[in-house]
């Protein structure tokens, strides 16, 4: 019996200890799968932090780390198409900043586009920062158009940011001293070599912290200089100072309806009101128009010449040619009649009058008002400097290009059309080209021998390759740098990559 009970028990006790261990061996395994699904998920945010952190890194640093790894730029690129690749930038120049450089230009469009390149190698050569050009707004042809409005800014910038570096503005700080007048404000002199700006402009650069130069014409020699200066030059001109898009589309334009219609010629024709008036030269003006340009002559204070001798001025060669004289001189130079004649100007004085003999020796006389609609110019009136533009583009592509008048605007075109490969340019002598008319007019030259000579003496006049004039301790009487860059020119038929 006692057999028995403690079997009985000791299975009871057996079967009790059977029923127990399932629930313990589940708590185990529930304490076994919490720690694992922890240890997975913590793992699995530890990948994913380092997923996007390698990501991020492989942006910057892409083949060298992460060759072949999808980034979001690249799933990007997938779902909305390629891009065009961003202008590979020239590394930035670092220099200790001596201090800042602003900048107002005056006169018209090429006079300020000479000045800008001036500043920038003068910027570049003084160890300064440059702020973005200030354009002329209150000269006569009153153009409210900033640097922006006309010149592409962020090419501008980039492109030269391994020579100098330029701002839109100055720094807080730096234009906080400026508006209590804690700068230095002067016009440097005209036609000064290198040593000036170091020895007398840079010393007011570090007192002051930031120099205003508030004149900036003709302010830099055309000789003498070192060769980087020279260059720098050439490169702000030719490669850093692009107009803009929308006015390089709008020329660009303009030169494919020319282009269809077959060859045509650039005539830069100086003969609007202003310059009349400044230069005062009236050869063929009425009394009343003589008066007028007499008057206007006297409203401008900074146009100090007054008293003015057209009759001895135009005999010497400092007048602009009329229509009439190179409707004489095209023709004599024998330019086809059908030649598309395209007037590279303002408003001519006199109108229709004045430009009847041209446009009845050459019928296909154009402008851009003629060629394009009123609404793709609509942005560009009362702009004349963005107007200026569209022309320097159209010239710099004409098959000739004859200026009437030796202006900043020939100049410049000139020197540019040189740098892209001596393209022909006919450079009038104004003193013979006078002579010749009048004689031929009062009937002493018969026409044959008037042609000849005229074809005689431009010969060698037709923007070929040649030595720039220079005349010591008178800048203003020798070749203008910008008109013939030669230290940027090899020779005719080659380009110096800048």
């Amino acid at each position: 019996m006692r057999c028995k009970a403690a079997a009985a028990m000791g299975l009871k006790a057996g079967g009790a200890g059977k029923l127990r261990l399932p629930s313990v061996v589940a708590a185990v395994a529930r304490s076994r799968m919490m720690k694992l699904w922890v240890l997975r998920a913590t793992t699995t945010v530890l990948l994913w932090t380092c997923l996007v952190q390698l990501t991020a890194v492989g942006e910057t640093w892409g083949p060298r780390v992460l060759m072949g790894w999808p980034s979001c730029r690249t799933a990007r690129l997938a779902m909305t198409g390629p891009v065009a690749e961003k202008a590979v930038l020239p590394p930035r120049r670092v220099y200790r900043n001596n201090g800042y450089l602003m900048v107002s230009c005056n006169g018209g469009l090429n006079q300020m586009r000479a000045a800008i390149c001036d500043m920038v190698a003068i910027a570049r050569h003084l160890n300064v920062t440059l702020i973005v050009p200030e354009l002329d707004k209150t000269s006569f042809w009153n153009d409210p158009s900033e640097f922006q409005d006309i010149f592409d800014v962020e090419h501008f910038i980039t492109s030269l940011r391994g020579e100098v570096r330029i701002l839109r503005e100055l720094p807080p700080r730096m234009k906080q001293r400026v508006e209590v007048g804690m700068f230095h404000s002067m016009p440097p002199i005209s036609w000064s070599d290198i040593s000036y700006y170091h020895n007398q402009i840079l010393p007011l650069i570090q007192k002051h912290k930031v120099l205003h130069l508030n004149r900036t014409d003709a302010r830099l020699a055309n000789n003498g200089l070192p060769l980087d200066i020279q260059k720098l030059r050439c490169r702000v001109n030719y490669a850093s100072l692009k107009f803009t898009p929308q006015i390089e589309e709008l020329g660009r334009r303009v030169i494919r309806i020319l282009r269809k219609n077959g060859p045509f010629l650039v005539l830069h024709l100086r003969y609007e009101m202003d310059m009349l008036a400044f230069s005062g030269c009236t050869e063929g003006c009425t009394r009343e128009e003589a008066d007028e340009l007499t008057r206007m002559r006297y409203a401008y204070p900074w146009w100090k010449e007054k008293v003015i001798d057209s009759y001895v001025k135009r005999k010497d060669g400092f007048c602009p040619l009329t229509p009439e004289e190179i409707a004489l001189v095209l023709r004599a130079l024998e330019i086809d009649r059908s030649m598309q004649i395209y007037i590279a100007a303002g408003e001519i004085y006199g109108g229709k009058r004045r430009m009847a003999s041209l446009t009845s020796a050459y019928p296909n006389v154009v402008r851009k008002e003629t060629l394009l609609e009123p609404s793709d110019l609509r942005f560009f009136q009362n702009h004349s400097s963005q107007m200026a533009a569209l022309d320097y583009l159209v010239s710099l592509e004409s098959d000739i290009f004859v200026p009437t008048y030796d202006g900043n605007m020939a100049k410049v075109v000139e020197g540019h059309r040189r740098f892209m490969g001596f393209k022909k340019t006919i450079l009038l002598d104004r003193k013979i080209i006078i002579d010749l008319v009048d004689r031929y007019k009062s009937g002493s030259l018969p026409w044959d021998e008037f042609s000849k000579l005229v074809k005689s003496v431009h010969a060698n006049r037709m923007g070929s390759a040649s030595r720039r004039t220079v005349i010591p301790d008178k800048p203003k009487e020798e070749d203008y740098f910008y008109a013939n860059p030669q230290e940027c020119l090899r020779d005719p038929n080659l380009l110096r990559a800048l």
